[in-house]
């Protein structure tokens, strides 16, 4: 199945799954590339700590590295719900470098993401190496640099985002793809994870158990006021204290 100008099929699987054409953008937004980079290298600004403010103002973040961390997991199942879906439906992925991918900073979640311009990669594959160069070492690992450099979050905790939404968007699709008749689907969904999940920055995330997960780290959710702990944490419940050493 080839890659339509609007990648249509993404759409019935949710907003995690939707990645609109830059045509709809209404107004200048910034790439990824700009994002990940230094502060201010935006000609909008500082993409990257405006999310960080609306999401630690929205969730009352005791800290700013816990918004930090919720910010990273939001994209990071954006980013691999979009490329997994890609590979499992067209069989192929469109070119994600973060220069063609714009998104809006201020806007809700899940987070609105624009592609400049619908167009295969060079080798049409969809293979686990092609999506990890895509996901992994084109945006989560500059993404990880940035948030880590400046607002001090723990990269193992990073990763262990990178890995939970990496099971949650597995998870979705499989569900997706079973309740609608497409088993080849489901079956190319379970095998990229598979695969993904043996890649050294995330085979030390968690442990998996069919579609679930259990990660190793914990994201710090908990220590938004009100909440508890996620349905994938390494602690049963919140913790007492803020755990740095062992949520990193």
């Amino acid at each position: 199945m080839d890659l339509d100008p609007d990648l249509a099929a993404l759409r019935p699987l949710g907003g995690f799954f939707v990645l609109h054409t830059a045509g709809e953008a209404l107004r200048p937004l910034p790439t990824l590339a700009e994002t990940y980079g230094e502060p201010l290298s935006a000609p909008q600004g500082d993409p990257l700590g405006l999310r960080v403010r609306k999401v630690a103002n929205a969730l009352r973040a005791p800290e700013p590295r816990v918004a930090a961390s919720i910010a990273q997991q939001g994209l990071a199942a954006r980013l691999w719900s979009v490329t997994l879906g890609c590979a499992a439906l067209y069989g192929s992925i469109p070119d994600l470098d973060p220069r063609l991918l714009l998104w809006d900073p201020e806007g809700s979640a899940p987070e609105d993401l624009w592609l400049t311009e619908v167009r295969p990669l060079p080798t049409g594959a969809a293979d686990p190496a092609t999506l990890a160069d895509v996901v992994l070492h084109a945006h989560l690992e500059p993404l990880a640099a940035a948030l880590h450099t400046r607002y001090r979050v723990a990269t193992g905790l990073l990763w262990g985002n990178a890995g939970s939404a990496l099971a949650g968007a597995a998870r979705q699709l499989d569900q997706w793809a079973r309740a609608h008749g497409r088993t080849d689907a489901a079956a190319r969904a379970r095998a990229l994870t598979g695969e993904l999940f043996a890649h050294p920055l995330l085979a030390d995330t968690g442990t998996r158990t069919g579609t679930a997960f259990r990660r190793r780290s914990c994201c710090l959710y908990y220590r938004v006021p009100g909440a508890g702990v996620c349905g994938d944490c390494c602690f049963p419940r919140p913790p007492r204290s803020s755990p740095r050493a062992t949520s990193g």
